[in-house]
């Protein structure tokens, strides 16, 4: 099976030296990619900005932001069985970039922001793609039922969704604690545990949902 998987956050520019980000740190992005190597599929990771590095025998593609990252599914989704949007891609972005680096004057700063490009929503409706999709959701309350109406919204056929509020899961975490959202509203929830180990979890999971001849 051939899987394109995004991680890490993307980075939307302010001026030369000052961006808007978040605290993703692209491990478990990185574990589904190096789990989907072991297991024998071939992965492309299209990846924000990230200290930690690409698994061997991955087609890896870097990106800075969201834009960047979205232009970079449009090439690579095409022929891919199932698609991963782990990335935390930043919902907003400065209207305007100054060329030069903004000076510190006034006592009050106000940013324009707009709305970023939708990658996950655009999977099935602007970019045709088919095959099985894979939606992440970091919440803070009302965990599954947030999760359920995005799995709707977007078009998925499973959302990731974790409770980013708990200490010591989640983002800049080795650890994480899921629950599994599909169609039907039924969920499956998978215990605490490393990422590596629950990025194994994840692949076996989406290679059997998305056998052919798996009812889902």
């Amino acid at each position: 099976m051939r899987l394109l998987i995004t991680a890490g956050p993307t980075r939307e520019p302010i001026d030369p030296v000052r961006f808007l980000s978040n605290r993703s740190s692209g491990r478990m992005g990185y574990a589904l990619a190096e789990a989907a190597c072991e297991a024998g599929h071939e992965v492309v990771l299209i990846s924000g900005p990230v200290t930690i590095s690409a698994p061997e025998g991955v087609q890896f593609v870097h990106v800075e932001t969201a834009r960047e990252m979205f232009d970079a599914v449009q090439i690579y989704l095409s022929g891919c069985d199932a698609a991963i949007f782990s990335a935390a891609v930043a919902d907003y972005r400065p209207v305007h970039f100054a060329a030069q680096k903004m000076k510190k004057t006034a006592d009050k700063l106000t940013l324009e922001l707009e709305r970023t490009e939708d990658i996950l929503g655009s999977a099935r409706s602007q970019l045709g793609f088919q095959g099985f999709l894979v939606g992440f959701a970091a919440e803070t309350e009302n965990l599954i039922a947030h999760a359920q109406e995005k799995l709707e919204r977007k078009g998925c056929d499973m959302i990731v969704a974790n409770d980013v509020s708990q200490a010591g899961i989640g983002f800049d975490s080795a650890e994480n604690e899921v629950t599994l959202c599909l169609p039907g509203g039924r969920t499956i929830a998978l215990p605490r545990q490393s990422k590596t180990a629950l990025a194994r979890v994840l692949i076996a999971h989406i290679t059997q949902l998305s056998a052919p001849n798996d009812p889902k």
